[in-house]
């Protein structure tokens, strides 16, 4: 009730209060910068590893747990890790407190994953470190299937067709396909045979 009463006592100074409101706030609401999708700082880091050839059991066994466990010793401030593993993949999401410095963060996680590597099965590579951001979240997963096409013929619609298609979608952002089996070629050699001719596996 004193508001109302204080307001009857003095209307020009609620008038112009209103005024002012109302213009500050067409002023704040133009120079407001909007976007769809804001940049939030969340501190979490992806490693995504990939090995062609090796079940979801043996990837989890033999590279996401001891990836899992370097982490836990030589990189600061972890709140949480979570990790997921499939045919040939494996993504660990690392979750650290607020306020922890990302750039160092993903600086010990690439350093570790150097040093890991060399543990693990011949041929495998570094994975691929990635600060995570909220506004870079997929929206939108496509999922590939068909009666009598095996997997590696699957693969390559996903690889060579489709993705090639919607990397022309302005502003998409598409990764290479996950899971599938990509096509190899095996090749037996003859080694007598080669050296006869002068020629070395590489030559081949």
């Amino acid at each position: 009730m004193w508001i109302v009463r204080l307001a009857l006592r003095r209307p020009y100074t609620f008038v112009a209060a209103a005024i002012l409101i109302a213009v500050l706030g067409g002023i704040v609401i133009v120079r407001m910068p909007t976007d769809v999708l804001p940049d939030i700082n969340i501190p979490v880091v992806s490693a995504i590893w990939q090995y062609r050839g090796l079940s979801a059991d043996e990837m989890e066994k033999r590279i996401t747990t001891a990836f899992e466990r370097s982490f836990t010793t030589t990189v600061n401030d972890i709140e949480h890790i979570e990790s997921q593993t499939l045919t040939g993949l494996g993504v660990i999401k690392v979750f650290f407190h607020p306020g922890t410095p990302v750039e160092a963060a993903v600086a010990q996680m690439t350093a570790i994953s150097q040093t890991v590597t060399r543990q693990m099965p011949p041929g495998a590579t570094p994975p691929m470190i990635l600060r995570f951001n909220a506004s870079s979240v997929p929206i939108l997963q496509l999922g590939l299937g068909g009666q009598g096409l095996s997997e590696q013929a699957l693969y390559d619609v996903g690889a060579n067709f489709l993705r090639t298609q919607l990397a022309t979608v302005q502003g998409a952002s598409v990764l290479m396909p996950a899971g599938g089996k990509a096509r190899q070629v095996m090749v037996d050699l003859d080694p007598k045979a080669l050296y006869a001719r002068g020629v070395s596996p590489a030559d081949v």
